[in-house]
């Protein structure tokens, strides 16, 4: 299909395949083990032995080949999206795995500009994804229901009651609005509806991983007027000020057509489904090799390795998706739940009941990387969202394997802010891996994972350079095991996370682990958010 933007010009994926710029679906490497087809593959080390960095690079190669042809992109909605898609159905289907493909809209946000002057000084900014598109000249700044310092628990702006209406009937007012406790659309919406011309919403400051530049999105276009971001220390400034604040915000805003890939290998007890999942797209400017790449080949390598075994059969049935429009505001996660005509939601109850678990694998190859795992049982954060009971299960699956291979880990934020979002909102227990996106490593992370403190653990997030050459191939060899690790005791049994019963797999599992534990440095406050999408709060 093409999805063509437009000014995207008329040429069709077909068009692309023919003249060789991108690389047919069929090219898809065979698991990358001699002999892993026919091998008896009962147990973990056997498993383990069959799936291959290797094999995931291959497919990381074919994202990249997809991405060079269609304008270094991968974002849903272009040609690169497109070829991915047909490229990981394709590769599921060789293999035997049942595919369904969820065709949805969407739409797509492109920042044209944003700017915010204080005197005429110039004020880093960013435009909210799907901002209204406008100017405030002269804007009278009104705070709103702020709690500042470290350890805030802001609810500035999630009430229409925060917004005194008598503040807002001048012709320029900019409501100023806390990060924290809501979705940044009911924020914003809220300030529109109370009078104000433009919105600012700076970080919450409640901890040292909310200061800087938020990057959100709200989600779709909810208001009309400008909605920008700064950071915690540029908010606060802002506060009672009497300068001259000029403010501005431009993007463009089209409705576009992607698709959510979804395979399933049936178990023995189909009434059991293990989920793990991986979002597929990039953003609009870069190719997304190892956001998401990562995640998704290691995914597609583990499927191919299951799915072509002559002698495996999963106890319980699992299913694996790769999400489309996941940097656009988690939105294929959303839709395989909520969509008119797919969405489990719309269907018999008894489907979502289905679904025992969800592991998410969202950047988990990052070149300055840490290895991070979604803090479930909340022993470094304290999670800013509900954590259904049996994911703290999950995350000792892949604390289980780094403490196996003597490999140090550490808490990540169990944050919503990846497609595991909308599973714990229905109660479905979730966890997963994380190596780090825009935080800088710090010395003491430098000292046990090696890499450069004070860089990012991504230096290339969301931009042009994350390419292939962006992947750690030490990081994916650790993680694809790990989650390897993960998917191979859960298709055994879930018994640790649901009470369902299965099998018991041969070899070591979590009930035989000493945890070495997470070494804590980001024991202070701060640190990895599990997850890392444009946040929508």
């Amino acid at each position: 299909m093409n999805h063509r933007h437009r000014g995207r010009g008329v040429i069709t994926a077909f068009a692309l395949l023919v003249a060789g710029a991108i690389m047919p679906a069929t090219a898809a490497a065979a698991p990358s083990e001699s002999g892993c087809e026919n091998r008896n593959i009962n147990q973990i080390k056997k498993f383990l032995a069959c799936v291959d960095a290797d094999g995931a690079f291959d497919h990381l190669a074919a994202f990249q080949s997809f991405a060079d042809a269609s304008g270094g992109t991968r974002a849903s909605g272009t040609l690169g999206y497109d070829a991915s898609v047909d490229y990981v159905a394709d590769v599921l289907d060789d293999a035997g795995w049942s595919v369904e493909r969820q065709e949805f809209s969407f739409f797509q946000y492109t920042e044209i500009g944003a700017s915010l002057t204080v005197d005429g000084a110039p004020v880093e900014t960013q435009t909210f994804e799907y901002s209204g598109n406008g100017e405030v000249l002269g804007g009278n700044v009104v705070p709103v229901d702020l709690d500042l310092g470290i350890g805030n628990s802001s609810t500035s702006g999630c009430e229409r009651s925060d917004f005194d209406d008598a503040l807002f009937t001048g012709p320029a007012d900019i409501a100023l609005v806390q990060r924290g406790a809501c979705n940044f659309s009911d924020k914003a919406a809220n300030a529109e509806d109370a009078g104000a011309e433009g919105v600012i919403i700076f970080n919450q400051g409640n901890t040292e991983g909310r200061l800087g530049i938020i990057n959100g999105t709200l989600g779709g276009p909810v208001v009309s007027i400008p909605v920008i971001d700064v950071s915690y220390d540029d908010g606060v400034a802002l506060i009672g000020t009497e300068a001259v604040v000029d403010m501005s915000a431009e993007g463009l805003i089209e409705e576009t057509v992607t698709e959510n890939v979804v395979g399933e290998l049936t178990g023995a007890n189909d009434d059991n489904v293990v989920m793990a999942g991986a979002h597929l797209d990039s953003v609009l400017d870069g190719p997304g090799i190892q956001d998401n790449g990562s995640g998704s080949a290691a995914l597609l390598e583990i499927a191919q390795v299951l799915g072509k075994n002559k002698k495996y059969t999963p106890q319980n049935t699992l299913r694996f998706a790769w999400w489309g429009a996941e940097e656009s505001g988690l939105i294929g996660s959303f839709e395989y739940f909520t969509n008119a005509d797919f969405g489990l939601l719309n269907g018999p109850p008894e489907e979502i009941a289905r679904i025992s678990s969800y592991i998410n694998f969202d950047m988990i190859a990052s070149p300055n990387f840490i290895y991070g795992v979604y803090d479930a049982d909340q022993s470094t954060f304290p999670a800013p969202v509900p954590v259904p009971p049996g994911s703290d299960a999950l995350e000792d699956l892949f604390e289980a394997y780094y403490s196996i291979e003597g490999i140090p880990y550490e808490d990540t934020e169990f944050s919503g802010r990846s497609d595991y979002q909308v599973f714990i909102l229905l109660g479905i227990p979730a966890s997963g891996l994380f190596t780090g996106a825009e935080v800088l490593k710090t010395p003491e992370q430098e000292a046990i994972w090696g890499g450069a403190a004070g860089d990012q653990f991504d230096p290339c997030y969301h931009l042009a350079c994350d390419t292939i050459d962006n992947v750690s191939a030490e990081a994916l060899d650790v993680n694809i095991d790990a989650v390897a690790y993960a998917v191979y005791n859960l298709a055994s049994t879930t018994e640790a996370v649901n009470g369902v019963p299965g099998i018991e797999p041969k070899g070591i599992t979590p009930d035989d682990v000493v945890f070495d534990g997470p070494q804590g440095t980001f024991a202070g406050g701060g640190g990895l958010s599990a997850g890392h999408s444009h946040p929508s709060s």
